[in-house]
């Protein structure tokens, strides 16, 4: 049976709560809620991350330089790995991230 999730409803009790979607192959699909930011962090693995709803400054470090950007929905960041980067939403925002099972 298929599941169908409308991102404007879902909301966690804390910052980055997250609902799981699916784990395919080692990879985690997650719908994240959240109105505060996160913090500076490397992944192990690539990670994709939509915004659906709100709006995001992400902010990365690039040879020690640091790099923002406004993402509205719709916009994709994608981090490779060794990417160090913070999310920042403006108000609240949903966000579906795509990243390796277990990743920071």
């Amino acid at each position: 049976m298929p599941t169908i999730i409308h991102p404007r409803d879902f909301t966690a009790e804390r910052a980055w709560g997250a609902l799981d979607i699916a784990q395919l192959d080692g990879i985690t699909v997650r719908l994240h809620w959240t109105d505060a930011p996160y913090r500076w962090h490397v992944n192990d693995g690539a990670e994709v991350f939509t915004v659906l709803d709100g709006r995001v400054e992400m902010r990365w470090r690039e040879a020690g330089e640091e790099h923002r950007r406004l993402l509205e929905p719709g916009d994709v960041f994608f981090a490779e790995v060794g990417c160090e980067h913070v999310a920042h939403p403006q108000g609240p925002a949903r966000i579906l991230v795509v990243e390796r099972a277990g990743s920071v």
